[in-house]
């Protein structure tokens, strides 16, 4: 295992230099099976940490070209440390884009009315389409939004959440 290699494995993943070095070695070198370990390990480390209490964060504003579109996204995490970080403010501002973009409806999967969700004969399409954490990003349609997020809580090591979001548009 070269230090291109984990290099390169950091580089794709943003997780910590020790943490590519046992994947890459797991995987015996393997670029892919090293990022798919980084990638399980990421969403185990973001559900033990799903109980965790998000009261800090940050709401992140976007306004489109033409000041014709805005939106307000509310992001929560543990501490005000985290809150300030470039990383958490990039992904803020890329939610609050793609909110922009996609136009969803609810931020998950349970705040959808099961009124709207039985009227549905595809729900998991249903689900893509209205539900933000569920949607493919749009910068990125093979990661969904709660995948980023998932990178993130392993980045940053504590609970984060998308609290909630308005999305304005003139004439709408």
């Amino acid at each position: 295992m070269s230090l291109d290699a984990i290099k390169e494995l950091r580089e794709l993943t943003n997780c910590g230099i020790i943490d590519c070095k046992k994947a890459l070695s797991e995987a015996n070198g393997d670029l892919q099976k090293a990022k798919a370990i980084l990638r399980e390990r990421g969403l185990q480390m973001a559900l033990k940490k799903s109980s965790r209490v998000a009261n800090e964060g940050r709401i992140e504003t976007y306004i489109h070209n033409g000041n014709k579109l805005g939106v307000l996204l509310e992001v929560n995490c543990e501490t005000d440390f985290v809150a300030r970080n470039d990383a958490f403010a990039a992904f803020a501002k890329e939610v609050a884009m793609h909110v922009a973009a996609m136009t969803p409806k609810f931020v998950r999967r349970e705040d959808v009315p099961e009124a709207l969700v039985s009227a549905e004969e595809d729900k998991e399409a249903f689900f893509k389409t209205v539900v933000l954490l569920e949607q493919p990003f749009v910068k990125e349609p093979s990661k969904t939004i709660q995948d980023l997020l998932n990178e993130l809580v392993a980045k940053m090591g504590e609970n984060i959440v998308v609290g909630r979001f308005i999305r304005f548009k003139i004439g709408e």
